[in-house]
């Protein structure tokens, strides 16, 4: 598939913790910009990450997102919003109304303690399976 993007998912089941990665649609490149879906735990991760830098609404979050990837990452609102209300049902952000820049009410989301306790544990995580995958693409340079 020379010449061709493909965007993936990444999985992670909520029984087992596993991860892996998942194909959802190759296109050519030319012919669109490249994006990544995200799905929850990598979502949940950006999230309280984004949070660390002091409260945001939900749109914010997901421009914040999108401008630190470099245009590469786009939160979908269909999954923004689900994972803001789950990561406040966990305790690890709480939300508050506000106004936002452009004068209209929003919902502004901000970390907990225990959500910085989740970004650590997240982070570690994500960490190591980038690590693991680096292994798996790259055995050339320990070969090498």
């Amino acid at each position: 598939m020379t010449g061709c993007a493909c965007l993936w998912r990444i999985v992670i089941s909520p029984e087992t913790g596993c991860t892996w990665f998942d194909p959802i649609l190759t296109f050519p490149a030319q012919e669109a910009r490249e994006r990544l879906e995200l799905l929850q735990g990598t979502l949940d991760l950006l999230i309280l990450r984004t949070l660390v830098f002091g409260p945001q609404h939900g749109q914010g979050i997901a421009r914040s997102i999108q401008q630190t990837s470099e245009e590469a990452l786009l939160v979908e609102h269909g999954a923004l919003y689900p994972a803001l209300q789950r990561l406040e049902a966990q305790g690890w952000i709480a939300a508050h109304w506000g106004t936002s820049a452009n004068n209209r009410k929003a919902r502004f989301y901000t970390l907990t303690q225990a959500g910085r306790k989740q970004l650590v544990k997240e982070n570690t995580r994500w960490r190591r399976l980038v690590t693991a995958i680096g292994r798996i693409l790259e055995p050339e340079a320990k070969d090498g």
